[in-house]
């Protein structure tokens, strides 16, 4: 199994455990942005910690690489806020979309910073998704569309978190960056969970458990995928997790897309489909050179 084909896996079990942090996040019902968000990283932290100890490794990691751990954590918990915040006032798989669209924002960052070569196709993929956000996002002066543009900016800090992955990728094991980013996040947000905390009942707080024990495998998954290869390669595997929200948003929140959203769906799908898919010749060839 070569490193690609590993990235894909993890990239489509990561998808599942974030499609069901979001479905356990928006049942926890009407609590504090900051309340759910510092649950979801108490909890992956506690799971990154045994795996830490388990292996006996660091579990603040190595002193030339806090720099960029400090960073990853950052923008990873700003992303997590957004993401938070817009499932609690959206239409649940209208705000998975939105933050789907990560990868694309990734691939650009990752151009910039990391050097990484960005195709034509990639550039004409990227400005297509966009186009299908529009359709999502509907543009007007209503509560909606502010909501959906946080939404966006939401993916665009967590594209910054995943671009740092690719540096971190190689230098420490993904269950210390894992940690590192949990317990960053739980001590920034601790006074703030104090100062905004509400009494929540037995329901309550088991959602926001599980929703920390899936966001922990929908992390580690992530780590693991993009430490394994290029955004470019298996971005596209990410969006497994739309079918997985669109049902949970239908069967359990009876929240039916509107037309407008399915078709941004759509194209965004699309957009990244297109992208894997000219992607895979140039793999090929490559592989034939090899074997001649």
């Amino acid at each position: 199994m070569n490193n690609v084909v590993k990235g894909i896996i993890a990239l489509i079990i990561s998808s599942l455990g974030f499609s069901l942090m979001s479905l356990f996040v928006k049942y926890s019902g009407d609590l504090p942005t900051v309340q759910k968000t510092f649950f979801r990283n108490f909890i992956s932290m506690l799971i990154a910690l045994a795996l830490v100890l388990y292996y006996r490794e660091s579990l603040f990691g190595k002193r030339e690489n806090q720099g960029w751990l400090l960073l990853r954590s950052a923008l990873g918990l700003f992303g997590v806020l957004l993401n938070f915040f817009t499932i609690d006032r959206m239409v649940l798989s209208d705000a998975d979309i939105l933050n789907k669209l990560s990868p694309f924002f990734t691939i650009i960052l990752c151009a910039v910073f990391l050097k990484e070569y960005i195709l034509r196709f990639q550039i004409i993929s990227i400005i297509i998704a966009l186009i299908g956000a529009v359709f999502i996002i509907k543009p007007s002066f209503s509560s909606d569309t502010m909501y959906a543009l946080i939404g966006v900016l939401g993916a665009i800090f967590a594209a910054g978190a995943y671009t740092v992955l690719r540096i971190l990728g190689s230098r420490e094991k993904f269950y210390t960056v894992v940690f590192y980013f949990s317990f960053f996040s739980t001590v920034a947000l601790l006074p703030f969970f104090i100062y905004q905390f509400e009494p929540m009942t037995v329901s309550q707080f088991w959602m926001l458990v599980l929703a920390g024990v899936f966001a922990a495998v929908g992390q580690f998954g992530l780590t693991i995928a993009y430490s394994f290869a290029p955004a470019k390669e298996i971005s596209i595997f990410f969006y497994s997790t739309i079918l997985f929200t669109a049902l949970f948003s239908i069967i359990i929140f009876n929240e039916v897309p509107d037309m407008l959203s399915i078709l941004g769906y759509i194209i965004i799908f699309s957009a990244s489909y297109y992208m894997y898919m000219k992607n895979r010749p140039v793999k090929l060839k490559v592989v034939g050179k090899k074997a001649r």
